[in-house]
């Protein structure tokens, strides 16, 4: 057999960890499951937004149903931060990974069909909780499979990420142009479907091991109850719900900064897609980086002040130099693929992993919700930016007061 995924309950010892094997060796197809499965994980949210007014003039919503239709990926993935756990514990990882995929799919495709409001609404959810599932499962599967190459696997997954964010973006307009918004939006779900296949292929590798998982040692079971008493957990949520509530306003608001410093909307519209892009960048090299120092809070400071230095830059002085203003605007959400990758630098097993990534993204995701919000109430409240760029900077404090707690060298499951 070419592959051979078959992974027991025993944790891996020490020097297992320690021996760097062939990235590919006996472990392409389960590769290739995560990163198809890592593309699908936004493409829900970048297809539609782009065709949000196109599509409310032709099934009939009004503007502020937009408005839902923003809240409803966050809330999502806050959702499935609290539900997949259970479902690890009860299908295991592989079998949540492919209902999440398949979720994705079927929600993307039947959404691109329907007639009403209320379907549209419905179905994107069903979308968005299978990619918030996979937000999940992802980290514990990397290290289950590849604990040797945690930063290699970790730099990719989230590069995937991006690519799954930036390209539905780039081209759901003129798709749309050719063949109309419901191909537009519908097409993404052949990318759910193609990422279920591979999760088909483990489980069959994987057929006679999930009981032993089941019945693993108890300190490889999952234990749900204990992460919310530690502080690790507490400070990853804490990193990972302000870099995503300050990354959600900037996501929203940056365009409309711009035009009311006096550019028009298709600059508003670069300046998204640079922040987009950098993010990119981060994926590739953050990941990489955390896992070679012992303890990487100095690389969360360093994203502070880029923070902090675009704020005080789009506040008082937006068009002298936007470039420089939306590229460091760019780095500071660099500690979101930190945050993923210290999900497993701070764990010692699946369980662990999967409880940690459970907690983070489900408090985080539930904060990051009322980002958007709370910053154009406080603009609309001010009649200015001062309030609103205040919020960012009392999130960024924040950030580096959980990132203090997360980044510290130390195992979750010594601090419950």
């Amino acid at each position: 057999m070419i592959f051979n995924v078959t992974v027991t309950a025993e944790q891996p010892t020490t020097a297992e960890v320690r021996r760097r094997r062939a990235l590919f060796e006996g472990r392409l197809l389960v590769f290739a499951a995560i990163l198809m499965s890592a593309v699908t994980l936004r493409l829900a949210v970048t297809a539609f937004t782009p065709l949000a007014e196109r599509i409310g003039a032709d099934i009939g919503y009004s503007t502020a149903v937009v408005g839902v239709f923003g809240m409803i990926p966050t809330a999502m993935f806050a959702f499935a931060g609290v539900l997949t756990p259970i479902f690890v514990r009860r299908l295991g990882l592989e079998r949540t990974a492919l209902a999440a995929m398949l979720m994705a799919g079927v929600g993307q495709l039947a959404r691109a069909v329907v007639p009403g409001t209320w379907e549209l609404l419905a179905l994107s959810a069903l979308a968005l909780a299978g990619m918030g599932i996979g937000n999940v499962v992802v980290p514990p599967l990397v290290k289950r499979y590849f604990p040797d190459r945690l930063a290699v696997l970790s730099s990719l997954y989230i590069t995937m990420v991006q690519l799954g964010t930036v390209v539905p973006a780039l081209i759901a307009v003129p798709v749309a142009d050719a063949a109309g918004w419901r191909v537009s939006l519908g097409l993404w779900s052949l990318l759910g479907f193609a990422a279920a296949l591979p999760w088909l292929g483990v489980l069959r590798d994987r057929r006679g091991h999930d009981r032993a998982d089941r019945t693993a040692l108890p300190e490889q079971r999952p234990a749900d109850g204990k992460v919310w008493r530690s502080p690790v957990a507490w400070g990853m949520a804490g990193m990972f719900g302000m870099t995503s509530l300050t990354t959600y306003a900037m996501f929203t608001w940056l365009p409309k900064i711009f035009t009311d410093a006096g550019a028009s909307a298709a600059f508003g519209g670069t300046m998204v897609a640079v922040f987009s892009l950098i993010g990119l960048v981060a994926a590739l090299t953050a990941p990489s980086v955390t896992a070679r120092v012992r303890n990487p809070f100095p690389i969360v400071i360093v994203c502070a002040v880029c923070f902090f230095v675009a704020f005080a830059g789009l506040l008082t002085a937006p068009m002298s130099a936007p470039w420089l203003w939306v590229v460091l605007l760019g780095l500071g959400p660099s500690t979101f693929p930190m945050g993923l990758t210290l999900i497993n630098l701070r764990t010692r097993t699946q369980a662990g992993s999967a409880s940690l990534s459970g907690f983070t993204q489900g408090v985080g995701y539930t904060v990051a919700c009322v980002g958007p919000l709370l910053f154009g109430v406080l603009h609309d409240a001010t009649g200015g930016w001062g309030a609103p760029f205040a919020l960012l900077v009392v999130a960024v404090l924040v950030l580096l007061a959980g990132a203090w707690q997360a980044c510290r060298p130390r195992m979750l499951e010594d601090t419950w």
